[in-house]
């Protein structure tokens, strides 16, 4: 993993996690990027300053939001980049993966709360996925 220091037309500073530069300039190429501030798509590799030991500034509740939101932001890239997309039928092959009746591999998709529920008490590992922050404002 690397992190990168990105900054939007706007000029709001934030992170970026990417597997390695490659995948940052992939995703920059495709105009995957998003501010977590303001929604824009166009960003660009900020100045980065080695990591300092120092006094620890204090953070703000905005500022706590806006990180949260670049993590939950990160965690949704990742696993979208990382994992395969299996839409409705998340229980069933999690339940397939996990008895061994089909190749072993990351997924993601959907599942009702109860069918999440099954699964944890079959002691199949679950986590839900942060939304699309994009597509709720919409």
């Amino acid at each position: 993993m690397i992190v990168y220091n990105l900054r939007c037309k706007s000029g709001h500073e934030f992170e970026g996690w990417f597997k390695d530069g490659a995948a940052f300039d992939a995703q920059s190429a495709a105009n995957k990027l998003v501010c977590p501030t303001c929604n824009s798509r166009k960003i660009e590799k900020a100045i980065m300053a080695p990591a300092v030991s120092g006094t620890k500034k204090k953070t703000t509740a905005p500022d706590e939001m806006r990180k949260m939101r670049q993590f939950m932001t990160g965690l949704r890239k990742y696993v979208q980049d990382n994992a395969d997309y299996v839409g409705p039928n998340f229980a069933e092959e999690a339940r397939k993966i996990h008895y061994g009746e089909t190749e072993e591999r990351q997924i993601y998709g959907e599942s009702t709360v109860q069918e999440a529920i099954d699964l944890v008490e079959e002691g199949i590992d679950v986590a839900p996925l942060p939304p699309d922050l994009d597509e709720t404002a919409n």
